[in-house]
């Protein structure tokens, strides 16, 4: 079948002149999206949850969710500095234990000796507190909701710690984590904890 033939389907109309091809706009009730190329039909529909109704899981760490790990590693610095003067701090009652001027006094001596027992407690307490915050602060990549939960129960223990035994050096320590725990424990921490991984 040639173009011109009165039996092809696909032809011009009999008794019509040709005409170039023109590109169709779209009608009535498809509107044009911009980006869209014509004559592909509807726009792409937003992606939608895994979980039903809602918005789709964040691909990229939120800005509330990555200022928390931002703060659990300020958390895990001054962490560090605690460590560090504690451990000082002890080494030097300790060596003070032995001076001549504590040889006289038992009574001063057995206090010397229990404060740094005591503060050797808290130098291996917070050394243990020191792991324990890194390797939270290294799951807010790639942890689920079991991170999620056990970095919210760590920023609730630390600001209580922060308010009770170390009061004057916890505040920082306080806010910090009670920050942490707002960031972690919003819609946007719970998305991005919840988020589905390939």
């Amino acid at each position: 079948m040639s173009y011109g033939d009165p039996n092809n389907p696909y032809g011009a109309p009999q008794g019509q002149p040709q005409q170039p091809q023109q590109q169709q706009q779209p009608g009535y009730g498809y509107p044009q999206q911009q980006g869209q190329a014509p004559g592909y039909g509807y726009p792409q529909a937003p992606p939608v949850s895994p979980y039903g109704a809602g918005p789709a899981a964040p691909t990229t760490m939120p800005g509330s969710v990555s200022a928390a790990r931002v703060m659990m590693w300020v958390i895990v610095g001054l962490q560090v500095v605690a460590v560090v003067l504690l451990g000082l701090g002890a080494a030097a009652l300790n060596a003070a234990k032995d001076e001549e001027t504590l040889q006289d006094n038992i009574a001063l001596q057995d206090l010397v000796g229990q404060s740094t027992g005591l503060i050797w407690g808290y130098v291996v307490f917070g050394l243990a507190w020191l792991v324990f915050a890194a390797v939270l602060a290294t799951k807010f990549k790639n942890g689920g909701n079991g991170a999620r939960v056990t970095i919210l129960v760590f920023a609730i223990i630390t600001a209580v710690l922060g308010i009770y035994p170390f009061v004057l050096v916890g505040l920082v320590h306080t806010v910090l984590a009670i920050l942490v725990a707002v960031f972690v424990g919003n819609a946007n921490g719970k998305a991005w904890f919840n988020r589905p991984r390939y």
